[in-house]
């Protein structure tokens, strides 16, 4: 079987009619039709149930594609590894993370190196509180930000994953022993400040400044990094909120982490300043995955 006629047969089978499986590869509906009947030829079962509504599958035809589909994608995925590590021979790379963050996008490193074998990356902490510093003063190359960004100057590439959303709190503190909060808790609640300007939109990821009846959050202690927080939250100045994989990385016995029950997921992606000549950040948004959006300027919606 060739691998085009592959190629037709997982798209029809994932689309399910001719036309729209013909206009996807830029073919004839014809073509489809002839690759179809050559294939249920060779293998000897019908490959589809096909009526004047409708197309499915046969079992034979869901059978050839649970095996055929993983294969397919092996090739490409091979394909584009060799393709990307001749466009990008060498050159360094500098990526700031925050925390947990690098730990939770390894995949995605793992398979910018496989690619770019001779491509030395750089992999550096980023502070939470100024995340933007260092891009805009060319110290790094990328980024990896929580979302929105909506700042003209930064390019937003593709979200690598989200995390739920958590309050951290002195383990004294009276709402300790909760379950969980909600934004509108957030109005009794004091969150730190932060000492260098932090984008509105960023800002509010976390730490909204109204809750969602309207009520002022109030604000506390400057910090000026991420262990100035930590300790705000220990000496019962204040509360913070953060991405949920900082229990698992800060388990201090002093502190207590509770859901946010109603807060909407934080997104994540790599981001960089806009007109960067750099090949390779390019690349390494690719290795997010091949289902991933071009990169864009802002942030998704």
């Amino acid at each position: 079987m060739e691998l085009r006629d592959i190629e037709i047969f997982l798209t029809l089978a994932e689309e399910l009619h001719f036309g729209r499986t013909a206009e996807r590869l830029h073919i004839t509906a014809s073509r489809v039709s002839h690759a179809i009947k050559k294939q249920e030829r060779r293998i000897g079962a019908p490959l589809f149930e096909r009526t004047s509504r409708s197309v499915r599958l046969t079992p034979v035809g869901d059978q050839l594609y649970r095996s055929l589909h993983p294969a397919y994608r092996q090739i490409l995925d091979g394909i584009e590894d060799v393709a990307a590590s001749t466009r990008t021979g060498g050159g360094t790379l500098t990526l700031a993370t925050m925390g947990p963050q690098g730990w939770m996008i390894q995949d995605v490193l793992a398979r910018f190196r496989a690619r770019h074998p001779g491509v030395h990356l750089v992999h550096r902490d980023l502070n939470p509180v100024d995340p933007l510093t260092p891009l805009r003063s060319d110290e790094i190359d990328v980024a990896h930000l929580w979302l929105p960004v909506r700042e003209p100057d930064i390019v937003v590439g593709p979200v690598t994953h989200t995390s739920p959303v958590v309050l951290v709190l002195a383990a004294t503190h009276p709402w300790a022993d909760r379950d969980s909060v909600s934004l509108e808790d957030y109005g009794d609640l004091t969150f730190v400040a932060h000492r260098s300007p932090i984008p509105p939109s960023m800002e509010e990821a976390f730490q909204p400044l109204r809750t969602p009846s309207g009520r002022l959050v109030p604000r506390g202690p400057e910090v000026a990094n991420w262990d100035d927080q930590l300790k705000a939250v220990l000496a019962g100045q204040a509360v913070i909120a953060c991405p949920a994989e900082a229990e698992r990385f800060y388990p201090w016995p002093d502190l207590v982490y509770l859901p946010v029950r109603d807060a909407p997921p934080c997104r994540w992606a790599f981001a960089w300043r806009s007109g960067k000549d750099n090949p390779l950040i390019r690349e390494l948004a690719a290795a997010v995955g091949p289902d991933c959006l071009a990169p864009h300027g802002g942030s998704p919606a």
